[in-house]
């Protein structure tokens, strides 16, 4: 588990733009079960998105 004092640091960082997440792949939400099907693989490198703006 980080340190509070760690975390804060991490999430300066990100908001600074300092540092950004690195994206697999987006999926919209109705794509979950495919998003899913990716996570479970494990072969992805980033985070896996599920954009829940309506369309």
């Amino acid at each position: 588990m980080l340190q509070p004092k760690v975390f804060r640091n991490l999430v300066n960082c990100i908001e600074q733009r300092k540092m950004n997440p690195i994206v697999a792949c987006t999926f919209p939400l109705k794509e979950i079960h495919t998003a899913q099907a990716v996570f479970l693989e494990k072969k992805h490198v980033g985070k896996i998105v599920l954009n829940v703006a309506q369309e």
